[in-house]
């Protein structure tokens, strides 16, 4: 059987001397922050979709049209 591991306590006077709980606040409200701040741009993404529709729709057509021819 394997050895348990034990935890090692940590004393109060070195909690209360690491910057352990400042940057955990800090990091709280960066990210609110740049949450606020991200606001991308798909603008390039709503042209390419209308290109697409409309390149398969000629597609569709063509292939109805010559359907017609071909029997």
């Amino acid at each position: 059987m394997a050895n348990k591991s034990k935890k090692r306590s940590v004393s109060s006077t070195s909690k209360a001397n690491s910057p352990v709980s400042s940057p955990v606040v800090t990091r709280a409200v960066s990210n609110r922050a740049t949450t606020a701040e991200f606001k991308p741009d798909y603008g390039y993404v709503k042209t390419d979709l209308k290109r697409i529709g409309i390149l398969a729709g000629s597609f569709f057509v063509v292939l109805v049209v010559l359907s017609f021819f071909l029997r």
